[in-house]
């Protein structure tokens, strides 16, 4: 069975959500600075660390 990625991520997203419960503020800072970081100069450093 082949689960796309996202969806994956998105599940595993909300089970924590519903389990640790942390402020809602917090995940949108996260989600908003993941995505700037993801399209910043800093993305090919990340890339290279990462893997």
């Amino acid at each position: 069975m082949d689960v796309p990625l996202w969806f994956f991520v998105a599940c595993v997203g909300l089970v924590g959500i519903k389990l640790i419960r942390p402020p809602w503020w917090l995940v949108a800072l996260l989600l908003l600075g993941g995505y700037l970081l993801a399209d910043s100069l800093l993305a090919p450093v990340i890339n290279t660390a990462v893997k």
